[in-house]
This record gives C-alpha cells, sequence and structure tokens, in this order.
C-alpha cells in the first residue's frame, strides 16, 4: 500500500515550502584545570590557617606593663615612664598587668630598664642603689679576669686583690690573696678594650681599697654557687 505524503498548502490552495530545521552544535565541554583547582582549595586552607593562628595570637595576648621611656638603673619610675600594651608574652617572664602599673610608680630600677621592654618584678626595688652602708665601685676587667657568661646582674662575688707575684715561689704560695664581698649592680662592655665593666656594691669600708686596686687591674671576679638556704 502507497503511502503519499500531502504538501501543506495555504488557504488560497498555494504551496507552502517546510523551512528546514535548524541544525545547533552541542555547547563545548568546559576544560578542567586541576592546577587551578588545587590552588583554590589551598588558598581557602590558608585563610582557615590564618584565622585560627588570629584568634590564638588574641586569646593568648594580654594587657601588661611596659617601659616607655629608658629608665636607669636606680632612678625612681615616674608614671611618664610606662605604658601599657597587649602582647602575647612568654609566661616565664611573669610580667606585670596593667591593673599594677600605679604601684610600680615610685618604686626604683633594679636593672636598666630599656624602652619598649615589658615590666616583671625582679626589676624593681624599693631601695636606693648604693643603699645606705654601701658603695659602688666600678671594675673594668679583662676576659681572664671574671667567669665568662656567667655574671649577671644580682649576683653575689667575691672580688680578688690579686698578688703582684713578684717574690719566690714559696713566699706567694704562703700569702692569700684579700677578698672582698660584692654585688654586682650592672654590666656594660668597653667596646675599646673588648674588657667587661662591671659595677659592684660592696661596704663603704672595703671602697677605697676595692677601687685603688681595680684601678691598677689587680682586681679579679670570682662567683661561687648560689646560697641555696
Amino acid at each position: 500500500m502507497a503511502t503519499t505524503t500531502q504538501t501543506p498548502q495555504s488557504e488560497a490552495g498555494e504551496t507552502v515550502a517546510r523551512a528546514p530545521s535548524a541544525t545547533f552544535a552541542p555547547a563545548p565541554k568546559a576544560e578542567r584545570r586541576p592546577i587551578l583547582m588545587i590552588a583554590g582549595i589551598a588558598v581557602v586552607a590558608l585563610g582557615g590557617l590564618v584565622s585560627v593562628w588570629t584568634y590564638l595570637g588574641a586569646s593568648d595576648a594580654q594587657e601588661v606593663v611596659a617601659v616607655r621611656s629608658t629608665v636607669e638603673r636606680g632612678d625612681v619610675i615616674d608614671a611618664a615612664d610606662l605604658m601599657t600594651v597587649r602582647v602575647t608574652v612568654d609566661p616565664a617572664l611573669h610580667p606585670l598587668p596593667a591593673s599594677q602599673m600605679d604601684d610600680v610608680v615610685g618604686q626604683r630600677a633594679a636593672f636598666d630598664l630599656v624602652a619598649g621592654g615589658v615590666v616583671t618584678a625582679e626589676q624593681l626595688t624599693t631601695t636606693a642603689i648604693p643603699a645606705a652602708g654601701q658603695s659602688v665601685v666600678g671594675l673594668n676587667l679583662a676576659s681572664t679576669m671574671l667567669p665568662a657568661g656567667q655574671v649577671r646582674v644580682g649576683d653575689a662575688i667575691r672580688v680578688v686583690l690579686t698578688l703582684d707575684h713578684v717574690g719566690g715561689v714559696n713566699e706567694v704560695e704562703s700569702q692569700a690573696p684579700d677578698t672582698v664581698d660584692a654585688e654586682v649592680v650592672g654590666i656594660a662592655s668597653d667596646p675599646a678594650s673588648g674588657n667587661t665593666i662591671l659595677n659592684v656594691q660592696v661596704a663603704e669600708a672595703d671602697a677605697p681599697v676595692l677601687a685603688d686596686r681595680a684601678a691598677a687591674g689587680k682586681v679579679a671576679v670570682v662567683l661561687d654557687a648560689a646560697d641555696e638556704g
């Protein structure tokens, strides 16, 4: 049985031409770039880590007392010398909290307080230096005249008045050098000679002899074990 196909006609009987169907090309597939994907993930992860670090840093920070301008050892601390800062500090330093700043004013600096540093209780004293009945003597010491890197401010030391070693061996061995008990109240370095300068606090009666021997370069420092009692 033959099948006939009728051509559409308009109302006027004219044949209507069928427009060819439009052909559309498929959309190109997006090209995946693994490197860009990995980079994007890394950026997101890094942002998360930065947020965590910022949070942790903010949570560990605390308001503490700090030095606005340098205060030399023995000077009375004024309110203008201090400020408060919010920092993350090593707990081993035991910095004074900002709430104790008023208690710091009026005390003396036991050591030189450098501008920008935090203030600890160990750096403060109510005693003037030198104390009553005490004197401060400066010692200019070559590297062989003191323990290298061992002496610190606050240490109790013995200053040995060294012998001239001009006699015979037996004579030198029979003599014991005199010593002076002292406390280190300051340490500096002499850039010209490379020597160490110690400021030591001694009894007033010992100061003239010690100063005389120190001027002649006839002193040495002995550091004994700390008194644990």
